[in-house]
């Protein structure tokens, strides 16, 4: 990142620098401390920022991928439900579109996770990033026995650490503020509490976060890059349907609500998306079940699956076919933070340059007080 990009980004509408307490050669000095702060995760990925998509099921395809990695980040493959031949497939047209490195996203619960894992070292993926359930110590040494390196998602400390002794190469925490599938934790104490604990292995950071501020504060606490997927949603070369890129520019953060469970019988797996009448009507649904159930109409495990079926489909019905009001508008919290359309390169740049920024102050300010 050259650092005259940053002082350029810090100009007023008439071209004229703002006032500023750093100068050039603070901007030189933060540009180089970022590189040593990232250094760990950009060798993990070989890439030139530390800065990962997130893998999100219908955007993070061959298009999003590839420009992510192109910019200098590390773009992830989406599998969701793919079969192996899908995969394959997808995983070639990337490397079409791209020489960079890229990853892909694997859901342990897959019923093919084996045969996914093999494609993935057939075609010689560099980096396997397991989520959903904790992986299996088997299927990480299968993965590195096959030339991948293997990232693991940690919710809790325990888990870090366990992830650690079966073998994963490195870590992903990632916080409540997060879009899709959430755990109960914040980011902020996750941060807290597995990053001086974690040091055998980089550990990357995600949920919430829309600023290359933050990223520069979660590196100066220990992290070696982070994960971002809600404002690579809204990059040019992302396939999602303009009325849901549309939907993400005018949203704040307060309308990336979790899904709510209304009876501790029926049990809902929380996931974070723009409110719209898909989740009212969700609300409603379970009162319908739940007061099925309790008249005696049905048993507890079909209520159970009717609950889980309601969003069948609803993700792609927003992403690919556009109708944002019903189906299901998976977004972070940071989505108070995308405010345009825009290129993968300008998200990786205006980031960069957010934490150059950042540090350069830090840095002056810690001059001036000398």
């Amino acid at each position: 990142m050259r650092p005259d990009r940053a002082l350029d980004r810090n100009q007023d509408r008439g071209g004229h620098p703002r006032a500023s307490k750093y100068d050039a050669g603070h901007l030189e000095q933060a540009a180089a401390l970022l590189d040593r702060l990232s250094a760990r995760g950009r060798a993990l990925l070989g890439t030139r920022t530390a800065i990962m998509g997130g893998a999100m099921t219908w955007v993070s395809e061959r298009n999003l991928v590839a420009a992510i990695s192109n910019a200098g980040g590390f773009g992830v493959i989406a599998t969701g439900s793919m079969s192996p031949d899908q995969l394959a497939a997808e995983i070639a047209a990337t490397s079409a579109l791209t020489n960079q490195p890229f990853g892909v996203n694997i859901i342990t619960l897959h019923p093919r996770l084996r045969d996914l894992c093999d494609v993935c070292i057939a075609a010689k993926v560099g980096h396997v990033v397991l989520a959903g359930n904790l992986p299996k110590s088997v299927d990480i040494v299968h993965l590195k026995d096959g030339g991948v390196q293997v990232l693991g998602f940690a919710p809790t400390l325990g888990i870090a650490q366990r992830l650690v002794r079966t073998g994963a190469d490195a870590i992903v925490i990632e916080g409540a503020e997060a879009g899709g599938h959430i755990g109960p934790v914040s980011l902020n104490v996750l941060a807290q509490e597995i990053l001086p604990n974690i040091r055998d292995v980089p550990v990357f950071v995600a949920g919430g976060l829309g600023r290359g501020e933050a990223i520069a504060s979660y590196l100066e606490m220990g992290a070696a890059g982070c994960q971002l997927g809600t404002r690579f949603v809204c990059a040019s070369e992302s396939i999602a349907h303009p009325a849901f890129k549309q939907a993400f520019v005018r949203a704040a953060a307060r309308d990336a609500v979790p899904s709510v469970q209304i009876d501790p019988r029926f049990p809902v797996i929380p996931v974070r998306a723009l409110a719209n009448e898909g989740t009212r009507r969700f609300m409603e649904f379970q009162r319908t079940v739940v007061d099925r159930f309790n008249a005696g109409q049905v048993d507890q495990a079909s209520a159970q699956l009717e609950i889980e079926h309601f969003w069948a489909g609803a993700l792609r019905r927003a992403v690919v076919d556009g109708d944002v009001e019903n189906g299901s508008v998976m977004a972070g919290q940071s989505v108070g933070m995308v405010r345009v359309v825009q290129p993968a390169a300008e998200i990786i740049q205006d980031l960069t340059t957010q934490a150059i920024v950042a540090l350069a102050e830090r840095l002056a300010s810690r001059d001036a007080a000398v």
